[in-house]
């Protein structure tokens, strides 16, 4: 049997090896500026949900973009304030009584008594405390050895992070369509206006799913906090912003909200318990077949079975962050692949030979 032997050429072997050293320069600069990816990211999604409010004060009168991106920007600011100024005294207070519950809740456990003796009667949950601090010391159990360090570096890269998202958004609103144009004056003539068609379709799909998205998670939020304060649940604002935050990550975000807030419920009085699950599953199911298909279905138009693959993948590379990016991105994808296949089906077939 004949040997076949196949040749390279010199030029080709090295086009291979340039692109998998840039494939891997690629990735290990993702890796390194993760954290900075990840605030332009977070930036992008905010201007795009504040850009349909400073288009509309332009339609409305407000000719110069940078005034318009000013009042916007201040508004949605003054907002957050008036927000956290009517909720922050509230939930500081909440927090403060839960502090001073605290000692008692150790009683009780150590006790074997209350809502909480369970955990002691059942599983000696003090004990195994003990065992566990009398061989490995309190700074073993807690981890408390550079505890304070972490701490403090995560404070700063918060203050610094929250800091560089604003600025970033606030430039994005003001820079960000002479920077769309400056893309669209790169390519051919002939070939714009299916850009500028795909790059609409994308802002529509994206802008409008974080729009939604927001708005969604807000009902979540003030409709638990109204349920639990008229429950009388205890630190019902801080639950009820918990269920907000919560509800922002697609699919999983809800159903943890409701754990933890009927848990805490079920806590207080089995009763409530009770009505606050039922709440939750009632709202769940509005959520999941009312809210969610409007906002995913005029916007994204993604199949639960693609917003399900989507969010896993999202997570699984960025946790929290690549699951609330991974709608918008799906979505993103999907508007130039069927972009991709309609101008290939609208290309003449070659002439016969």
């Amino acid at each position: 049997m004949q040997e076949r032997l196949v040749h390279f050429r010199p030029r080709a072997v090295l086009v291979v090896l340039g692109i998998v050293l840039a494939a891997a320069v690629t990735i290990e600069v993702v890796l390194l500026a993760r954290s900075v990816i990840i605030w332009v990211l977070i930036a992008v999604f905010l201007a795009l949900a504040l850009n349909p409010a400073v288009e509309g004060l332009q339609r409305r009168g407000v000719k110069r973009r940078g005034l318009a991106v000013a009042i916007a920007f201040l508004g949605t600011l003054a907002g957050i304030v008036a927000i956290g100024a009517a909720f922050i005294p509230t939930l500081v207070d909440q927090v403060n009584n839960f502090v001073d519950a605290v000692p008692g809740y150790v009683e009780d456990l150590t006790a074997g008594q209350g809502k909480l003796g369970f955990l002691e009667r059942d599983y000696q949950i003090v004990e195994r405390v003990r065992d566990a601090v009398e061989s490995s010391g309190a700074s073993g159990v807690l981890g408390l050895s550079g505890t304070a360090v972490s701490v403090t570096k995560g404070v700063i890269t918060a203050v610094v992070g929250t800091l560089t998202i604003t600025f970033l958004t606030l430039f994005m609103l003001l820079e960000g369509p002479r920077w769309v144009e400056r893309f669209y004056s790169l390519l051919p003539a002939e070939a714009q206006p299916r850009w500028r068609a795909v790059g609409r379709d994308i802002y529509r799909t994206v802008g409008g799913y974080v729009s939604g998205n927001l708005l969604i998670s807000l009902i979540a939020g003030v409709t638990s906090t109204l349920v639990l304060l008229g429950l009388g649940v205890p630190y019902a604002v801080a639950l009820g912003l918990i269920v907000a935050l919560l509800d922002l990550i697609p699919l999983a975000g809800a159903t943890i909200a409701a754990v933890l807030v009927s848990t805490v419920a079920f806590l207080d009085d089995v009763r409530v318990g009770v009505v606050v699950l039922v709440f939750f599953l009632l709202y769940q199911q509005l959520e999941n077949h009312v809210l969610q298909p409007v906002v995913y279905g005029r916007t994204v138009r993604l199949s639960p079975l693609a917003v399900l693959i989507a969010v896993l993948i999202g997570s699984s590379l960025a946790g929290i962050v690549g699951a609330l990016g991974a709608i918008p991105v799906a979505g993103t994808l999907q508007v130039i692949l069927l972009d991709y296949l309609e101008h290939r089906r609208r290309r003449p077939a070659p002439a016969p030979g």
